[in-house]
Order: structure tokens, then sequence, then C-alpha cells
């Protein structure tokens, strides 16, 4: 176990570091990391747990670190003591590591740093201190105000309010389960299903049904996965897709479509699916999903501006590249990598891209448009903008009963939010803005 341990402790440090100071995401990060280490399957889980919670609980963290080191010491003498002190704290307050264990593994990686080897006594003396004396003042801690940072906190407190802005922040910090859209839900059936009703005869061949795993562990490891019988999709992902309706044997235009998971939706529900995607690498992905699932779309590698349709489709799908600030239950790293201007760009760029995909619309067809961010700019306030300058749109509210009776995730103009803290005592969701938009 000793040696697996560094293995899986040196991918974990070294995903952190690529991620904290190259503000690399960390699936690559740690995709790259535990690969080049050869690691098994359980080391890699454990790798993935440190560095995952270690972002997910960074601002405690770091705020415990600079208790017992009041002075850390800067990168550039110190390498990468403070990714090591941070990694240890974590395993030993919220992994439930043994002290001996994480403070050993810590001093080894120490050691293999040419930095971070004069800094050894420091940290093993930190890391014992901790072990002693860290947890009374982690359960001392506003959790939820340090792990959200202040570019943030201040965003959500005035959007939603400080209660929902803890809330969601509360969810944030647990480890999400994982929803699979499962084409043939009796293979899980023995399994938590996420809690809403599930679809009519008619349409679960179409449509399936949303499960939810607790601790799925290696996803080409389940039962029915080399078969096709699901892919990986948050629910709250889903959620834009229905807003189409019934879409059998109707023409449509999924843009920006990488990772697939809603072209999934579309083509599993009768659709004739066109998927527009610039990236090569991730549209290769998505092609060899839909060889997986038995699948078939019409692929296409342009950007979506560039992009002329053979002609004009009944549903057109945008779900614009954006902050991605509502999917920090699953990539904790983005609230430390991100700042306001990332809002900001993605913000300038949707109005072109709605205007474009506006033009794929035949007259009396759909246009969806989604984002998987909490901040209006890239979500309502776009639709706003849209609507004010293209009048042969008109926005068709969501009805309840569309979203499984969830009426919650409508909001006062009849557009989908979701938020991260909804049916958070089954896990939460991901936050996603919605609005269906019809042509004349």
């Amino acid at each position: 176990m000793s040696a697996a341990g560094t293995g899986a402790r040196k991918a974990a440090h070294e995903a952190l570091t690529a991620t904290l100071r190259r503000k690399f995401p960390l699936d690559l990060a740690l995709d790259e990391s535990t690969t080049a280490h050869g690691l098994e399957p359980r080391d890699r889980g454990f790798a993935r747990a440190i560095a995952n919670e270690t972002l997910r609980r960074f601002g405690q963290l770091d705020d415990l670190v600079k208790r017992f080191v009041p002075r850390p010491p800067s990168p550039y003498r110190a390498g990468s003591t403070l990714e090591i002190l941070l990694a240890g704290t974590c395993e030993l307050l919220f992994l439930g590591v043994p002290a001996h264990a994480a403070v050993d593994g810590a001093n080894l990686l120490a050691a293999g740093d040419s930095k971070a080897v004069h800094f050894k006594p420091l940290i093993n003396a930190s890391l014992r201190r901790i072990a002693r004396e860290g947890q009374a003042i982690a359960q001392s801690q506003d959790a939820a105000r340090l792990n959200t940072p202040d570019w943030l906190w201040t965003r959500w407190c005035e959007g939603y309010g400080e209660d929902t802005t803890r809330a969601i922040a509360g969810v944030h910090a647990q480890t999400p389960p994982l929803d699979l859209w499962v084409r043939s839900p009796d293979i899980f059936r023995q399994q938590q299903i996420f809690p809403v009703p599930r679809a009519t005869a008619e349409r679960k061949e179409s449509f399936g049904e949303i499960i939810r795993l607790e601790h799925a562990g290696n996803i080409e490891e389940l039962e029915g996965f080399a078969d096709g019988a699901f892919w990986v999709q948050d629910f709250a992902a889903s959620l834009p897709v229905r807003l189409f309706g019934d879409v059998r044997g109707r023409s449509a235009i999924d843009l920006c479509a990488a990772p697939g998971g809603k072209t999934a939706q579309l083509a599993a529900g009768g659709a004739q699916v066109t998927a527009v995607e610039r990236d090569a690498a991730r549209l290769a992905r998505l092609t060899a999903n839909f060889k997986r699932l038995k699948l078939e779309a019409q692929f296409v590698c342009a950007d979506m501006r560039d992009f002329e349709p053979d002609r004009l489709a009944d549903c057109v799908l945008l779900d614009a590249p954006c902050s991605a600030t509502g999917t920090i239950r699953r990539h904790p790293e983005l609230p430390w990598i991100k700042s306001p201007g990332d809002i900001a760009a993605c913000s300038d760029a949707a109005g072109e891209l709605l205007d474009a995909a506006a033009a794929m619309v035949a007259p009396g067809g759909m246009l969806v448009f989604a984002v998987c961010s909490l901040e209006p700019e890239e979500g309502e306030e776009q639709i706003s903008h849209f609507l004010r300058r293209n009048g042969q749109f008109r926005r068709v509210p969501v009805d309840a009963d569309e979203l499984f009776g969830l009426a919650e995730l409508i909001t006062s103009d009849g557009d989908l939010r979701t938020l991260p803290c909804h049916r958070a005592e089954q896990g939460g969701m991901d936050g996603f803005y919605s609005a269906r938009l019809t042509r004349s």
C-alpha cells in the first residue's frame, strides 16, 4: 500500500499543481498524471479523491494551513510545498487517512521536489500539528463562505440572496452522485433511481430514465456500458432537450454539440440530428460514443458561425460556451481558475452565437438556448437582448408538467433555471439556464 499510495499521491500532486498554477481542467490533469504513473483503478480513485476533495475544500484548507504556517514560503523558493500541505491536510481532515500515512506520504512528496525538500521539516511539523488540532478548527470554520471565492460569493448573494448562496455552497462541498441516461432501466433496477416520475410506456424506448448512482466507480466497468445501454448526463443537463417535446421525425441541429449528451437525447428520441462541433478531438470522442450507443447522426466539424445547413431545421439547440459556474459540484477547480473576465468574454460572444443559431431555425420551428452557468449575463440577459433585436422570435414559457412537476425550476419569465441546491437532499443538480423560443 505504501508504494501504491505514493504513486497516487504523486499523481494527485501533479494534477493539483497543473490546475492551480497553469489553470488546467482538473479532469484532464488527472487523466494525464494517473496515466503517466500507470496507476491501477484503486489508486486512480485515491488520486482523484485527493485532488477533487482538496479543490472542493480549497478555501477551508487554505485557511487551515495559514493558521499553522502564518507566512507560507513563496513558490519560487519552496516549489510545491503549499500543494503538499493542502493535500496532506485534506487527507487528514476530510478523507479520513490515518495521520502516519498522510504525514509520511507528504514527506515522500517533499523529498522528491528539489525545492520543497528544503521545507520538509516545516511540512512534517505542520501536518503533525494539524493532525492533532485541525479537526476542532475545521468544525468552527464557515465552510460555505471560505470555499466560495469573493468574486462568486458577492455575485450569488446579489443575484440569489445569501441563504440560497449558502445552500449552493453546501452542495458544492459534497461529492456528487453520477447520473446516467439509461435506455434499458432494468439494468440498474437495484440502484438508486432519481426521484422523478418514470417515462410513460410509449416514451420509455425513446427517452429512457435518469438513474442516479452513488459511488459508481469506473464508468466503463458498469454493466451495459459496452452495449450502449447508457450515457453520462446530469439530470439538469437533460432538461433543455425536453423543451422541444416529441422530436420524432423532426430535423434537429445541435450546435456546440460536445460532449454529446443532448445530441444523444435528440437521436434517441427519433430526431434527424446534425451535430456541429468545432473542436476536432471532442467531435471524435462524440462520434465514438455514438457508435457505442448505436445511434445515428450527421457530424460536422466547424465553427457554428460558419456552418450553413442544407435546410432550416425544426429544432435548433444551442448549448453555448460559458463560464460553467453551474457545474462546480462536478468541477471543483472552476472557482479557483476562473474569474469575472471569463464571464465577460463568454457573454460578449453569446449574442453572436444566438443570432447565428436563430438563422438556422425554420419558420414555425423552435430554438432552445442553454448554458450551464449561474450568471445572468450568460443566460437571462442574453435572451432579453436577443428578443429585443429579433422580432421574429417569441418566448414559449415552460410548463411544470414538462419538468416532472418541478415548478421551482421555472422563472417568472417562464424559462428554466436550475440551481445546484435544487433537490439537495437527493444530491442536487447542475446549475442550468434554458429558454425556449419559436420563430413566427
